[in-house]
């Protein structure tokens, strides 16, 4: 079964970085697109970066030149590295993967990592 694991949050003060991890495993990785989401206390869960398959990013507005995300297809990993953190990028960070299965799509998002940006 499709499973995905993160690790690397922590606390971080304003300015510092942080390196997430999320290793996966039950699927074909290198076909799958890979996504990094958080979710926030009070606010809805929002995406924050994306890598399609053959490599192209896309990342929302709020992270723009300071996140990066990448993938190793040899070790079926997909990598944040988050520079110049501020207190709003606290929140817990759950990486994803949509497959589909006939006509449906299913969503399946790892345990999530804590991440919190504080002095």
């Amino acid at each position: 079964q499709v499973r995905l694991v993160e690790s690397g949050g922590g606390l971080v003060q304003p300015g510092g970085s942080l390196r997430l991890s999320c290793a996966a495993s039950g699927f074909t990785f290198s076909s799958n697109a890979m996504n990094w989401y958080r979710q926030a206390p009070g606010k809805e869960r929002e995406r924050v970066a994306s890598i399609t398959a053959d490599g192209s990013t896309n990342y929302t507005d709020a992270v723009k030149g300071r996140f990066t995300i990448s993938r190793d297809n040899a070790k079926n990993t997909v990598n944040l590295q988050m520079n110049s953190l501020k207190p709003e990028d606290t929140a817990v960070y759950y990486c994803n993967t949509r497959r589909a299965i006939g006509r449906l799509i299913y969503n399946y998002w790892g345990q999530g990592t804590q991440v919190t940006v504080s002095s």
